[in-house]
């Protein structure tokens, strides 16, 4: 292809078909080819990786993070910092170099699984177009195997985000590893059919599965199980930090070097579900949320008079009169921001703190406002009676799963008005920054439930899972027999991997939107169709009278 880049891999893609001359999420082509030149390199490192376990060796946990980091970095709206994939390639390199040694000679080796990259920028931008360097670049493949293929390799940048927040606060498998070395190590496999790629999909859905559940187990095990809480919506006087991202371990990190400091601490989008963790909740400077989704931070940075710290995706690119307040944090990176790195296995974030406290932060206190948050699984569970009895006295007609990803591209306000709609006897549970479409309404209340419960972060898609099997079962039902649909909004590649998750688990008749993922073939959806019953969603109306009746 004649195209800079070619990039399909998140919902707002140019066009609904592939992002070509830049990203809808700012990536330049450079850093695209840079992303693209690491996923190849660690298609080989998952081969070689693959072939030393099959071998009886184990592969060290430094390195199976390091993949995760790797394939965690091109996630959308997460790394555009050109020296960190430098570095990354570097590194990748080395690690192949000694696994190909362990290794020794093997017979058939896939096509580029040994290949070795260029470790300059300028080199690196030079390389030319090769096969299965980037997405498109092998015109021979068939388009379905194609999308099968892209479709794995997404579900996997999904599971490494979940990995690495695991793995930070001390949960790591082995396992989830090993799966990735061989899921992503396939790829180079031009022998793999339809069928064998629909399969490895399902097992990555089963994988991530118990990535989620090592996630909550991670988060849970740090800072306690969520518990309902009236979190705070509106500003306090004073200094402040803007905590945004997924990365719990970096609010708690934060809170701890903040104390005592005279600095408020407010989450932002999906970091709105630690105002419910008790061991970040006793911190008492963690006063609440600002703002909303990733997609208005631009909007919402504009000429901030306080810190911000982007933890994990979504970043977009900055504005220059908040770009010097802004810092990241972890796998996130943009050029010319200042990023807080770990040394001896920790972070300061004292350069966070002084800019903070350099600003004026807000003047004034705005009239209070807090909503309801909070409801994890065991603050739901812990009411399973209460929830079954009111579903056969008829108090509660119908659970709806209202969440997934927010984004820009119009249509999502399908979802506002679906929440709206709803009947005054349903409940809507909801996670990850969909919410945002909703969550300050309030739709009232049934008995001593709030008609919104909020599950948490996407990973706590869990959460949600679990909730709708334990109730499976206390109804003696099949899950898919449930008073419960869920209605999905995705963006990037985290949807991607909760989604096979779900359909893993075999739960049907899930409604998808606000567009169907571009790299998803006419002949790939019919087969989800047909297997799962997955649709597109049309219309509020529409829909609540397909699933109501």
């Amino acid at each position: 292809m004649d195209n800079t880049m070619f990039c399909y891999q998140c919902e707002q893609t140019a066009g609904s078909k592939g992002c070509t001359k830049m990203g809808v999420c700012s990536k330049d082509p450079n850093v695209a080819k840079m992303q693209d030149v690491l996923i190849f390199l660690t298609k080989g490192l998952g081969y070689y990786a693959t072939t030393v376990i099959n071998k009886g060796n184990e592969i060290p946990r430094e390195l199976g993070e390091f993949f995760t980091e790797c394939v965690f970095s091109t996630l959308t709206n997460v790394n555009f910092a050109p020296e960190r994939f430098v570095s990354y390639i570097k590194k990748a390199n080395e690690y192949k170099k000694q696994l190909m040694e362990i290794a020794g000679n093997i017979d058939n080796i896939p096509e580029g699984a040994n290949y070795l990259a260029p470790e300059t920028k300028e080199e690196i931008l030079n390389i030319p177009s090769m096969k299965n360097l980037g997405v498109m670049d092998d015109d021979d493949l068939d388009m379905d195997i194609r999308s099968l293929r892209e479709f794995l390799i997404y579900g996997i940048k999904g599971m490494g985000a979940y990995f690495h927040h695991a793995y930070c606060l001390g949960k790591y498998d082995a396992e989830i590893a090993k799966f990735m070395f061989k899921a992503l190590g396939s790829t180079l496999d031009n022998s793999l059919t339809v069928d064998d790629y629909f399969n490895l999909n399902m097992e990555l859905g089963k994988t991530n599965f118990k990535c989620m559940e090592l996630l909550d187990a991670a988060n849970t095990g740090a800072f306690g199980d969520p518990e309902p809480t009236n979190m705070l919506i509106t500003k306090k006087k004073g200094p402040f930090i803007v905590v945004s991202g997924h990365d719990l371990k970096d609010l708690g990190d934060l809170l701890e070097q903040t104390e005592g400091k005279g600095i408020n601490i407010y989450t932002h989008g999906e970091m709105l579900p630690g105002n419910a963790y008790p061991g970040l909740k006793k911190y008492k400077h963690l006063i609440g949320n600002f703002g909303g989704a990733w997609q208005d931070q631009q909007k919402e940075f504009d000429n901030l008079p306080g810190a911000i710290l982007m933890t994990s995706n979504c970043l977009m690119k900055p504005r220059d009169n908040y770009k010097d307040r802004l810092f990241t944090s972890s796998i996130v990176g943009w050029p010319d921001v200042t990023h807080i790195s770990t040394v001896n296995g920790k972070k300061d974030f004292t350069p966070v703190i002084e800019k903070a406290l350099e600003l004026d932060g807000f003047r004034e206190d705005e009239s209070e406002k807090r909503i309801p948050m909070g409801f994890a699984r065991n603050a739901v569970l812990s009411n399973a009676g209460t929830i079954v009895e009111a579903v056969k006295s008829g108090q509660i007609r119908h659970f709806f799963l209202v969440g997934g990803c927010d984004g820009a591209r119009p249509g999502r306000n399908y979802f506002t008005e679906f929440a709206e709609k709803t009947p005054k006897d349903t409940i809507i549970l909801t996670l990850a920054c969909g919410k945002y479409r909703f969550n300050k309404m309030d739709l009232g209340s049934i008995g001593p439930f709030p008609r919104i419960l909020d599950v948490g972060q996407c990973n706590d898609a869990y959460s949600a899972i679990k909730i709708a099997l334990a109730l499976s079962e206390a109804f003696e039902c099949d899950v898919n027999d449930l008073p419960l649909s869920y209605i999905i909004s995705w963006y990037e590649q985290k949807a991607v991997a909760v989604l096979l998750t779900m359909l893993y688990l075999g739960l049907k008749d899930i409604y998808l939107g606000p567009t169907l993922p571009a790299f998803v073939t006419p002949n790939v959806l019919q087969v989800l169709v047909d297997k799962f019953n997955l649709q597109s969603i049309s219309t509020p109306d529409n829909d609540l009278q397909t699933i109501l009746g």
